[in-house]
């Protein structure tokens, strides 16, 4: 999937603001911390503040490029999570709403052990089961009116299935657990076309911009009673988040 560094700075930078209660996590005295999907670096930036070694590694090109730019006294570098170059180099292995972009949960997490050393801990967040539920819906419905079915397949696991992948990944000491956080969408009216804009560009590039212009109506138009707030001024995406904390 392409990203929209822009757009993602300026429409979905509350990812990054919330993901800052996530950092409470990182225990102190941390000395070594990689970021796993640091996307254009804010969160990274903040923890390479008070922790002496922070990498911030990402699948996105165009994030990096926007990271380093913007974070020039920062390490970032581009890596698949399924295939990460460390071993053994991590304290800790921070990661905000990226865990439910990757499928294979049981190969990320062995990935990320291996990162860590002896004692180091995981500190994820990301979409539970049930997360943007009744967006999905919504988009689902527009596609398979043009006879397509949804390319973007996120991974929303329960707490017990994702706690039971960290066990068979070897972890211990895991803490898990789930909560909802309606979430504003930054942008006022089009808030909501810029999201379905960045994180659903892989099933709005099937069709031509006039269809997607439509498709992206068709979805305001389902979710407008439930989701749009008429005195915040803001569409409030039905999200669902996982925090789990987990040692090597």
């Amino acid at each position: 999937m392409k990203w929209d560094a822009d757009r993602y700075d300026r429409d979905q930078d509350f990812v990054s603001a919330y993901g800052r209660s996530l950092e409470t996590l990182v225990p102190a005295g941390t000395e070594a911390l990689l970021d796993l999907g640091c996307g254009t670096g804010t969160l990274t930036a903040e923890l390479a503040g008070r922790i002496p070694h922070v990498v911030g590694v990402d699948a996105s090109a165009e994030m990096v490029v926007r990271a380093r730019r913007e974070h020039p006294g920062v390490e970032f570098r581009v890596a698949d999570a399924l295939d990460l170059p460390y071993d053994g180099d991590f304290d800790v292995v921070f990661s905000n709403a990226v865990f439910h972009w990757i499928p294979d949960h049981p190969r990320l997490l062995s990935t990320v052990r291996r990162a860590l050393r002896p004692g180091g801990r995981l500190v994820c967040e990301f979409g539970a089961k049930g997360n943007i539920a009744r967006v999905d819906a919504a988009m689902g419905r527009a596609m398979r009116r043009r006879g397509l079915d949804l390319a973007v397949r996120f991974v929303f696991p329960g707490d017990d299935e994702f706690r039971r992948n960290l066990e068979r990944a070897g972890f211990h000491g895991i803490d898990v657990g789930s909560y909802d956080r309606p979430t504003p969408l930054g942008g006022g009216e089009a808030g909501l076309s810029s999201w379905l804009r960045q994180f659903h560009a892989d099933d709005l590039a099937r069709v031509d911009e006039d269809e997607r212009r439509t498709i992206i109506t068709e979805v305001e138009e389902g979710l407008r009673d439930d989701l749009w707030d008429a005195a915040r001024g803001c569409w409030i995406a039905d999200y669902r988040r996982l925090r789990a904390v987990a040692v090597r």
